[in-house]
């Protein structure tokens, strides 16, 4: 066999050059639209519906009008109900005073990178359509995840590793759709990693011996671009092979990634992290800098998992657990980027599927509310120090500078150089795009 591969023109390392050379390299860089502000995202889930008027939409109505009001609230904001007052304290953070409730100590100190969107809606108050609808821009079917069409729209700049990666060390709510690739060419779905001892599965060699390693997987390469050729324009099958040497090549790029030993006791600090440890959101969060710093256009973080989320229909209390498992790691990602100088071309975005209601769901736990939201965004050329929108008295509706989940897609695009409208891609017939034929820029979010 070695003899055979040996004269193959087509061994590890070469496939990129013919994929250029045919045009159907999915992961050769590109140029957006229009210069960029930002160059990659690091986009933070918290799993199951984070309340708004208990973290960041401060409500002192709300406060007043415990139990001697109603308004909407039930399992699913579809009754009137008791209002709720919030269970947590406000104060103003940073220089510029937004007010963030002391669920986040940590972020409130950092409230002059970030903006706060207090305005953001939804269509569906089910956590699976919800999810769906934030990650995909559809609620009700499968699409491509956001990171698969950054990762179509730009490419990588390292082809060592994955262009967009999810650390999920559990499945949200939609499961394996928030990073889905749907009708985009095959590569562009994102790679999980799950932390712990093995972070990605079957990273080490089947056998020690490498030589022997690198013979089959030459013949597999000159098979494989022999296809090819005899079908070319395939962009999902040159995506698949393309993926066969990405995989070879992480056994050595994504060892590094995960040795966060490497850091600093300083660093690992800033994440509230433990020499040794290999698991946690700030494991997560440190990993996804590491990544960032190596090419990775789109890191997502999972917060949560389909079972033990920010879902409180019982007990609002609890959202105190969820809240201390992120604050000071993500905090600690927006510090140590900006040390860094990474964060103004890094756009770390932060959200949830939908907020919750100010009546109560139960007798001390609130109900799903996709009618009016927050989350924020950092970095990548917005504007810090920012409230953009507001709710009503009782963070019941948008009362002004509405952001739908189309708007936010078209935003985070534009940062990255994107016209929202013209990312497209031609499949079953019509042209398809992340904002579907939907979306707004929101300007005002933009230093």
């Amino acid at each position: 066999m070695r003899s055979l591969v040996g004269a193959s023109t087509l061994m590890p390392g070469l496939l990129s050059q013919l994929l250029a050379e045919d045009g159907n390299d999915p992961l050769a860089p590109k140029q957006p639209h229009f210069t960029a502000k930002a160059s990659r995202v690091i986009f933070i889930f918290s799993n199951g519906g984070v309340s708004h008027m208990d973290t960041f939409d401060h409500k002192p109505e709300l406060f007043k009008a415990d139990g001697k009001m109603t308004g909407v609230g039930g399992g699913l904001s579809n009754q009137q109900r008791v209002l709720l007052k919030p269970g947590w304290q406000f104060r103003p953070g940073g220089q510029c005073g937004t007010l963030v409730s002391d669920l986040f100590p940590h972020l409130r100190e950092l409230m002059d990178d970030i903006c706060v969107i207090r305005s953001m809606k939804g269509d569906d108050n089910e956590h699976y359509n919800a999810t769906l609808g934030l990650h995909t821009g559809s609620f009700f079917f499968s699409r491509p995840s956001i990171g698969s069409w950054i990762s179509y729209g730009l490419g990588t700049t390292n082809s060592n590793l994955p262009s967009f990666v999810a650390l999920a060390p559990q499945m949200p709510y939609a499961g394996t759709q928030i990073f889905n690739n749907d009708f985009l060419p095959a590569y562009h779905q994102g790679v999980r990693v799950i932390g712990g001892k093995q972070p990605v599965a079957n990273l080490d060699r089947r056998t020690q011996q490498k030589g022997l390693q690198e013979m089959e997987l030459e013949f597999a390469d000159l098979l494989n671009n022999r296809h090819l050729r005899s079908r070319a324009g395939d962009s999902n099958l040159a995506a698949r092979i393309r993926s066969f040497e990405t995989a070879f090549h992480m056994q050595t790029e994504a060892r590094d990634i995960f040795a966060i030993d490497q850091e600093s006791d300083a660093t690992l600090s800033l994440y509230g992290l433990k020499r040794g440890q290999t698991e946690g959101f700030g494991w997560q969060c440190l990993v996804a800098r590491r990544m960032a710093e190596r090419g990775v256009r789109f890191i997502e973080l999972v917060d949560g998992s389909s079972s033990d989320n920010w879902d409180q229909h019982a007990d609002m209390a609890e959202h105190a657990k969820h809240a201390k498992n992120i604050d000071q790691p993500v905090a600690g990602l927006l510090r140590d980027l900006n040390q860094r100088g990474m964060l103004q071309d890094t756009l770390v975005v932060w959200t949830t599927e939908f907020g919750r209601t100010p009546g109560v769901d139960g007798t001390k736990g609130r109900g799903h509310h996709s009618a009016c939201f927050s989350s924020w965004m950092a970095g990548g050329g917005v504007k810090g120090g920012h409230v953009h929108g507001s709710t009503d008295e009782i963070g019941a509706t948008v009362a002004e500078g509405k952001v739908h989940v189309h708007d936010f897609h078209a935003t985070i695009l534009h940062l990255l150089g994107f016209d929202h409208e013209k990312l497209t891609y031609r499949h079953g017939g019509r042209d398809f795009r992340l904002t579907d034929v939907f979306g707004n820029v929101v300007g005002e979010l933009i230093a």
